[in-house]
């Protein structure tokens, strides 16, 4: 077993045994102590286990959010306590680690290898779900740093996947002689378009895209757009907790509103989102945008610039 994947391990191991016993922050550092001795007795990687530790207590409440919103069917009490605190680390590595010592494939590799060392026989499957639904949402960072083969989804080839319709919008207002963009913050750390699922009921089954779009921005912002153009569609696979994999294909409009106060919908499903405001043009790029958003983004700035 390699050093880090045993430090790893321990921090695990800890993690577990303070979260079955239900005991208080303060009651962890005498079960750490016990563990290095036991299982890593003169490692020379005490403080990457003591980062990572710390790291996993620091962010508790905000990787808790996160597990019950990538893995909505599953209650935090409801997931056995050795997956529970499996996800917690590879979403601290995944989400909050220098990403020059821990890049996210390695933060999930490592994940799942846990998984398939002190989890259940589906515990893998559960924890690359979980964690892989996180780095789509995050637009997949580094996914290009090296060649990897076509995925594969066992016999089912990716045009017969379920697909799931999804629309966002640039929403933008004019406002005394400046443009505003309205955007939405998520739990992840990023501003990013309004969107929604389209004809997700019986009721809206038959709606357009651009149907469902007005509807889905007028929930989720609280106020009404004007469609005026495409920018582009993006699709990708990702995991569902009741479907298994399916693609999601986002088609993204160029939308003008009136600039007027926005209202961030309170509802359970949009429970991943917790600001909203409206920007200038000049402070946009300063944000931090997924990968894939930037260039919708982009494109809408230089249309918006070139008056239209």
């Amino acid at each position: 077993m390699s050093n880090r994947h045993l430090s790893r391990s321990v921090v695990l191991q800890t993690l577990f045994e303070w979260d079955f016993e239900k005991l208080k922050p303060s009651e962890i550092h005498p079960i750490f102590e016990r563990n290095i001795k036991e299982f890593a007795a003169g490692t020379n990687d005490r403080p990457f286990m003591e980062r990572l530790l710390k790291l996993v207590l620091d962010k508790k409440s905000d990787l808790d959010n996160i597990i019950e919103k990538a893995a909505p069917d599953w209650p935090l009490d409801k997931i056995a306590p050795v997956d529970r605190n499996i996800l917690r680390i590879g979403l601290a590595e995944l989400l909050f680690a220098d990403r020059r010592e821990v890049p996210p494939k390695v933060a999930i590799n490592e994940a799942i290898e846990l998984a398939k060392s002190f989890g259940g026989e589906t515990s893998g499957k559960f924890v690359n779900g979980v964690l892989g639904a996180v780095y789509k949402e995050m637009g997949e960072p580094g996914k290009n740093d090296q060649s990897k083969p076509k995925k594969k989804y066992g016999n089912v080839p990716l045009n017969q996947l379920p697909v799931e319709r999804l629309a966002g919008a640039v929403v933008y207002a004019k406002h005394k002689g400046n443009i505003y963009l309205a955007l939405v913050h998520d739990i992840f750390g990023h501003w990013t378009l309004s969107k929604g699922k389209i004809g997700d009921s019986p009721e809206i089954a038959n709606e357009t895209t651009e149907e469902g779009l007005i509807r889905e921005v007028k929930e989720e912002l609280g106020i009404p757009i004007k469609i005026v153009e495409p920018l582009g569609e993006n699709s990708y696979s990702t995991y569902h907790p009741e479907k298994g994999k399916i693609v999601k294909h986002v088609s993204y409009f160029l939308a003008e509103a009136p600039f007027m106060e926005l209202t961030l919908e309170q509802k359970e499903e949009k429970g991943g989102l917790d600001d909203v405001r409206w920007f200038k043009l000049a402070d946009i790029l300063d944000l931090n945008f997924y990968d894939d958003i930037l260039p919708i983004v982009t494109k809408a700035l230089t249309k918006l610039a070139e008056g239209k």
